[in-house]
């Protein structure tokens, strides 16, 4: 078994199930190693910062820091004294000591205690996390938004509460399904400040025994250094930033469990608007292609659903430190990151496969042909997409020509109505 398949979860670390749960590029940003690497980096920027603040010598910071960035640290090696101590920064911070030779170990961890490691090692992690996402939902955007343009005049039936309704573009579906997404991309843009902060407190959160010129020298040396924010005060006790990287996963997750639920309809076989490709077969009936990969887009979006609330249970936290909120946040939302990680893949993966049935949507359709509203709104879902990108916000190209493929006239923002 890999270091990742034994990271993150019962399904997402497991070999049988890794194939629908888990994402490899993700879970290796989030295994045992990676997280161990991540705290002795932020062990060495501490010492670094120390010699900026005037707290540590610079031959121990030095030394200090070359020693933990060399260190190797082997997971197992740790394990027992995580069990008794509840977090596994004492033992490393142990090691890292015994590791530096003379004077300098008495400045290793100088200031700091276990929080501030795990939780600005967590946010060095969430970072890289969230660029991985990130950049596969830009790239699922730019494939909903191409395919929408494409289906402007592929009429089929809509339908609402489960009913037949009116006809309406597939393409309008489709920009239905990008348009969330392109707003999870600005959201994240916005929490990033918020949740990806550097944490220094100390032993109860007031760096004590530091004169609070050095600390505050201290501490925004380290932040800028690890590429972290420095928040107003340390967030030991305060969780709202991974409530919030929790409610955000939730969304993502949920944006994609819609398009998996509306392709198992689609895909339904009395009506078959859609096939999925690389269906999964039956044990049974060897006729039917099962669309698993829209089945676990639903089933994704209820996982990190369900974890969510974990964190946002995490808000309770007493005092200046509440061990048992803030071992919760370590299960919960590694897994939501490599589910919601896994789920992107296999809504690429859609769409890879996906055959859609023009003349089986027209002819549910009947002879309907009123497209509305739904070009300008399928422009102004494009446009967005374009935009978050840095690509100009009228919906044209630097050519001038329409994002949408065809000329745009009127307004995209919403104003008049002339488009």
């Amino acid at each position: 078994m890999s270091e990742h398949e034994r990271e993150t979860g019962l399904f997402t670390g497991s070999v049988l199930f890794g194939g629908l749960w888990s994402d490899g590029e993700v879970a290796e940003l989030l295994a045992d190693r990676a997280l161990i690497g991540a705290m002795l980096e932020v062990e060495a920027v501490l010492a670094e910062a120390g010699e900026a603040a005037g707290l540590v010598p610079a031959a121990a910071a030095a030394a200090i820091a070359a020693t933990a960035r060399g260190l190797d640290i082997d997971p197992e090696m740790l394990a027992a004294a995580t069990a008794r101590d509840g977090v596994p920064v004492p033992a490393l911070v142990q090691r890292l000591r015994r590791a530096v030779t003379g004077e300098a170990a008495g400045f290793v961890h100088l200031g700091a205690t276990s929080q501030d490691v795990l939780d600005s090692a967590m946010m060095r992690q969430a970072g890289q996390v969230l660029a991985v996402i990130d950049r596969r939902l830009a790239g699922l955007v730019a494939r909903l938004t191409a395919l929408a343009d494409a289906h402007r005049a592929t009429m089929m039936a809509g339908r609402t509460r489960g009913q037949i309704a009116l006809p309406v573009p597939l393409g309008l579906r489709v920009a239905g399904w990008a348009a969330p997404l392109i707003r999870h991309r600005r959201r994240l843009d916005e929490m990033k400040p918020r949740l990806l902060v550097a944490t220094l407190g100390g032993p109860v959160g007031s760096l004590s025994g530091i004169d609070p010129g050095a600390a505050a020298r201290l501490e925004a040396a380290f932040a800028a250094r690890l590429g972290l924010t420095l928040p107003p005060m340390p967030g030991h006790a305060q969780r709202d930033g991974l409530a919030e990287l929790g409610s955000w996963l939730s969304l993502v997750a949920g944006a994609l469990g819609k398009i998996g639920a509306d392709l198992l309809i689609m895909a339904r076989s009395e009506i078959a608007e859609v096939r999925i490709g690389g269906a999964g077969g039956s044990s049974a009936m060897p006729h039917k292609r099962n669309p698993v990969r829209a089945e676990l887009l639903v089933a994704a979006a209820r996982e990190v659903a369900g974890r969510s609330g974990v964190l946002h249970g995490a808000l309770i936290h007493a005092e200046e430190r509440d061990g048992a909120a803030w071992t919760a946040e370590w299960q919960s939302w590694p897994a939501m990151a490599v589910v919601t990680a896994a789920a992107l893949n296999h809504a690429d993966g859609l769409l890879d496969d996906l055959e859609i049935d023009a003349p089986a949507m027209q002819a549910r359709a009947g002879d309907g042909v009123d497209r509305g509203s739904a070009d300008r709104f399928i422009d102004r879902v494009i446009a967005e997409a374009a935009l978050r990108d840095g690509r100009p916000s009228d919906g044209r190209s630097s050519d001038g020509r329409s994002l949408g493929g065809r000329p745009s006239g009127g307004k995209l923002s919403g104003e008049g109505e002339d488009a």
